[in-house]
């Protein structure tokens, strides 16, 4: 679900933290995605005439396999450096909400039966997606592609987008690239939208700086989360009659009511159980030619022509996109979003310096 109205709010009160930019601009650029985001999007938008989802013969789905192969080839060949960052369990704290995604989809699959009796075009193609969910499966199929293609990819303790977010603020990767407007929540500093998106659309790729934000609100971090609180998040019922407008004036000016249960929201999002970013290693490989081939077409049906086609793509820019930007010859320090506020910096996260990856509630994983 991301945020309610929190780009309505960047779009009214901060329109400068906002930059439209074309793909080609982030040549050499390493950007850490949301993989679920992405592969949700894929199983909506990559479709049939019909509107029914891509298959094998058997019927099992293909369309999350084709928008990974097909996006990840568009982005290399611009020279990016895409890192795909997978879900793992999710926060206690987000049971209320995974309850009401499920009762949105069995209304929804009640809907498309009767759609379907009815012969209702329109609605069943509607109702079709909203029964869309990624499952472990489609996450296991997209790991063992990104391998085959050489594409590095991260299972994150918990939500992507933190992890996708702490990446970007240590320096890891550029950027965190999803469409959920908590990855600004989660602090990272520069979030990209519509990365993934088809170039059909035609739509450029949103580029939000953090620091932007919070200098144009004149906020602290703290006030921004917040702030994104009232407007709604996943892991708090929002206030009935709050809107963009009065949770601006209120994250800044009036008490967070007593009754409300705010507090474990604000403390997910200021320390998320993530990796630490030091112990990631991220690595772009040549593709393994034959296995993909043998596992896109033997495996799922796919055309072999456009399959080696599309990874012959992926070989020729491999040496390209690991040449890199002249500016990743240096030294990239770690972002902090809450520099450019004019108020005290509040609820920094202490830096642990053990190397061993291992996960631990309210510090990076090491």
């Amino acid at each position: 679900m991301g945020i309610h109205g929190l780009i309505k709010v960047i779009g009214d009160h901060s329109p400068n933290a906002i930059r439209h930019n074309e793909i080609k601009n982030y040549f050499g650029r390493k950007v850490a995605i949301d993989a679920s985001m992405s592969i949700y999007q894929f199983l909506i938008a990559v479709r049939q005439q019909d509107g029914q989802q891509l298959t094998t013969e058997s019927g099992e789905t293909t369309s999350h396999l084709m928008g990974i192969f097909y996006r990840t080839i568009r982005m290399v060949e611009h020279g990016l450096k895409p890192c795909y960052v997978f879900d793992g369990k999710p926060p206690t704290l987000k049971s209320g909400e995974l309850a009401k995604r499920l009762s949105r989809r069995k209304e929804a699959n009640v809907n498309l039966e009767e759609a379907q009796e009815l012969g209702d075009a329109a609605d069943i193609d509607k109702f079709l997606r909203r029964t869309v969910k990624v499952t472990p499966e489609h996450n296991s199929e997209c790991k063992k592609l990104l391998s085959l293609m050489g594409i590095p990819y991260v299972e994150a303790p918990c939500e992507a987008e933190a992890q996708c977010a702490v990446m970007a603020r240590d320096g890891k990767v550029y950027a965190a690239a999803s469409e959920d407007m908590d990855t600004l929540t989660f602090s990272s500093p520069i979030l990209l939208r519509h990365l993934t998106f088809s170039e059909a659309r035609k739509l450029p790729i949103d580029e939000i700086h953090l620091s932007k934000v919070l200098g144009s609100l004149d906020f602290t971090m703290n006030q921004f989360i917040d702030l994104c609180i009232l407007l709604g998040c996943d892991y708090c019922d929002s206030i009935k009659g709050i809107g963009p407008h009065r949770a601006n004036l209120d994250a800044k000016k009036y008490p967070i009511p007593e009754d409300w249960k705010f507090e474990e929201a604000r403390e997910l999002f200021l320390n998320p159980e993530v990796l630490d970013p030091k112990g990631i290693e991220l690595k772009w490989k040549e593709p393994d030619v034959e296995g993909t081939v043998e596992y896109l077409v033997r495996e799922k049906g796919f055309s072999e022509d456009r399959v080696r086609k599309g990874i012959d793509k992926l070989e020729k820019n491999f040496k390209i996109a690991t040449q890199g930007r002249l500016d990743s010859f240096f030294t990239t320090l770690p972002s902090d979003p809450k520099v450019p506020s004019k108020r005290k910096n509040e609820g920094e996260k202490a830096k642990s310096t053990v190397s061993r990856p291992k996960a631990k509630r309210g510090r990076p994983r090491k």
